[in-house]
């Protein structure tokens, strides 16, 4: 019933009616083809990451796919922890913004960071348990996919 009626409102010109029905069949293309690979999952969300070389400096190109928006212009820190030791990276990326599907009704975040070899190797491997992505003063948990 109250579809019926945001189509007559729609119709009519108003907007919030308009953006109600509006189907994002944009962002739900690219959350059905994430790049990367999937290493973290929760009740979170996942967190699939890619990597990228550029004039021998290594970033990792992560996406998160949650129910959580995220917006900031500080940036954000990836922590892996449980493995032989913890290890923190920092965000490249300083402005974060979310994209919303109302399809699937998620969130997608595109975050880049800087990391070394050393680091990258790491994550490679999978030498970690826990992986979790703060920002603001909120953090997401995601435990490592077997």
């Amino acid at each position: 019933m109250f579809k019926k009626v945001d189509q007559v409102l729609a119709a009519l010109g108003n907007i919030r009616a308009m953006e109600r029905l509006h189907v994002d069949t944009y962002t739900e293309n690219l959350i059905e083809n994430i790049p990367g690979d999937l290493i973290a999952e929760s009740s979170d969300g996942q967190l699939f990451v890619g990597v990228q070389e550029l004039n021998g400096y290594y970033f990792l190109e992560t996406t998160f796919l949650s129910k959580v928006g995220i917006k900031t212009y500080k940036g954000g820190s990836l922590s892996f922890t449980g493995g032989k030791n913890t290890f923190e990276i920092k965000s490249d990326t300083q402005e974060i913004k979310s994209e919303y599907s109302n399809v699937s009704y998620r969130y997608m975040t595109d975050v880049s960071f800087e990391v070394t070899k050393n680091e990258l190797k790491r994550i490679v491997q999978g030498d970690f348990k826990q992986v979790q992505f703060s920002f603001k003063k909120k953090s997401l948990t995601f435990h490592k996919k077997i």
